[in-house]
């Protein structure tokens, strides 16, 4: 029979084991290979199907793959094992996922309401409370967010794009500028505040910043539109046709844009024709 400190030490050892193979698993899904990170957790789970970890990479795993029904199961037993704000933001997108939303909502406010926080619950609480149309509350769960990693970029784009959609062009500024301090070349940031600054009608600066992302971010048909259409209001029409054949050259799809945008701006009366003004937009096809 095993002495008292040989069973503690094989307890140890048990347990270090688990820990090695669940370190592997979250290895596998933060290298995009969730199937092996699937395997593992069941493995696990084989031999003691009360391990949380084990539950809680099983769930990841399986949303991961798209699978969120079946992530719901092993993400709530995890939960009732020990709940913590990632478990319950997990199982909030799972729940999210399948359309069962006031059950979503509710573990997203708990996940908030967890010590230590998780950040990316604020994120998922916000962005779900903004599809509730409850706009008073999802502001305040992104700058509780950024109260708690006042760095985080996601968070200061979700602000950003929170106003926007408010049509508050002053607050979208500041949230994309804080954004940019921590992340200066981040095309969403520099084309979010360059929309923010239309909303101001500051199209001169609005310009600047379409011109920097499309600098690193060629293709970036967003930018190449907003571009085109802030020259054309400050009647530069010969730089905004440039900016439409770069469209249209990268994805011939957005022709249709570049007409209304073109017949917006009182040039597209110049063509009786789709054919003549499709030519115009592409002169070498």
């Amino acid at each position: 029979m095993k002495k008292p400190s040989e069973l503690a030490r094989h307890r140890d050892g048990a347990r270090s084991a688990v820990e090695d193979t669940l370190r592997l698993g979250g290895r596998a899904l933060d290298e995009q290979r969730p199937a092996e990170a699937e395997r593992i957790a069941r493995e696990v789970l084989a031999k003691n199907s009360k391990q949380p970890e084990a539950s809680h990479l099983l769930g990841l795993a399986l949303l991961a793959q798209g699978r969120a029904r079946e992530a719901i199961l092993p993400l709530e037993e995890a939960a009732r094992q020990r709940s913590t704000a990632s478990v319950e933001a997990h199982l909030g997108r799972a729940l999210k996922e399948v359309g069962r939303t006031e059950e979503a909502l509710a573990r997203f406010q708990r996940a908030a309401a967890c010590q230590p926080p998780f950040v990316p619950a604020f994120r998922e609480l916000g962005i779900l409370l903004c599809t509730l149309r409850r706009f008073d509350a999802a502001e305040a769960a992104f700058k509780r967010g950024l109260e708690v990693e006042p760095t985080s970029v996601e968070l200061s784009l979700d602000l950003g794009g929170f106003y926007i959609v408010r049509a508050d062009g002053k607050n979208a500024k500041v949230a994309y500028a804080r954004a940019l301090v921590n992340a200066p070349r981040d095309v969403r940031a520099l084309h979010g505040l360059g929309v923010a600054l239309l909303y101001e009608g500051d199209i001169a600066r609005a310009v600047e910043r379409f011109r920097q992302v499309l600098a690193i971010q060629p293709g970036h048909g967003g930018a190449q539109l907003d571009l085109a259409q802030s020259l054309l209001q400050l009647g530069r029409s010969d730089e905004a046709i440039v900016a439409l054949r770069a469209m249209v050259r990268a994805a011939p799809q957005n022709y249709g844009k570049a007409l209304k945008a073109l017949a917006g701006s009182g040039r597209g009366r110049l063509f009786l024709r789709r054919s003549a003004a499709v030519r115009y937009l592409n002169p070498e096809a």
